[in-house]
């Protein structure tokens, strides 16, 4: 009887498991996205100021300031893109263990 008991209960804590198992995993992936990002917007921020030494007018500054605010702007899209993808994957693993938990239900 205990052990009937105690197979029931661990079944029914699979879901569960599953569910802290993709938030994980999205939380894994949206921190490498995260810490990707601070390194690029860094390289970039450490370029810039390499370059500014090189500018010969204001027009050169503004150009560079231009392409560097460019960049960060990309680098920033970009991310934000991956992060809603991972959210958006993450978001249809949970629904399709749902689904799938409640069908076991019904039967």
């Amino acid at each position: 009887m205990f052990q009937d008991m105690n197979k029931k209960i661990t079944d029914s804590m699979g879901p569960f498991k599953e569910l802290v198992n993709i938030q994980t995993k999205m939380l894994e992936e949206l921190t490498r996205q995260q810490m990707a990002c601070t390194k690029s917007c860094i390289e970039a921020t450490i370029q810039q100021t390499k370059e500014m030494q090189k500018c010969q007018s204001a027009s050169d500054l503004i150009e560079l300031q231009r392409s560097y605010a460019k960049e960060l702007e990309d680098t920033l899209k970009n991310t934000s893109e991956q992060n809603l993808k991972a959210l958006q994957d993450a978001r249809a693993e949970i629904e399709d263990m749902a689904h799938s938990t409640f069908d076991a239900f019904n039967k």
